[in-house]
């Protein structure tokens, strides 16, 4: 499995295209020519809407994915990997309970 990061860009960056979509008038030309998702584009200006973007400096803007550490990663697979097991027998008991109800009554229909 990879660990996927997003980009980060720069406030100089988002207020750049926010101005250029807001002159052009066209999110999803400005998005596609930057090679942006346009869903992040218009994220951008509506955060810049709010007084507070115009104070907060842009190292707190950057768009930050959380990655578990490689104890916790292994934490999760180890739990993922019991709930997979306890996933297979429950479909195993279904399993043999309809086996069983067909047993009993020849002309019952399970799913």
């Amino acid at each position: 499995m990879t660990n996927m990061k997003s980009k980060r860009y720069p406030k100089e960056f988002k207020d750049q295209l926010i101005q250029e979509a807001q002159e052009i008038g066209n999110v999803l030309q400005v998005a596609k020519r930057h090679e942006i998702s346009p869903k992040t584009l218009y994220g951008w200006i509506s955060q810049s809407k709010h007084k507070a973007w115009q104070h907060t400096n842009g190292e707190a803007k950057k768009t930050a994915v959380y990655i578990p550490s490689n104890q916790e990663f292994k934490q999760l697979e180890k739990e993922n990997d019991k709930l997979k097991k306890l996933l297979g027998e429950k479909d195993l008991e279904i399993a043999i309970m309809r086996d069983l109800i067909k047993k009993k009554n020849p002309g019952f229909q399970t799913g």
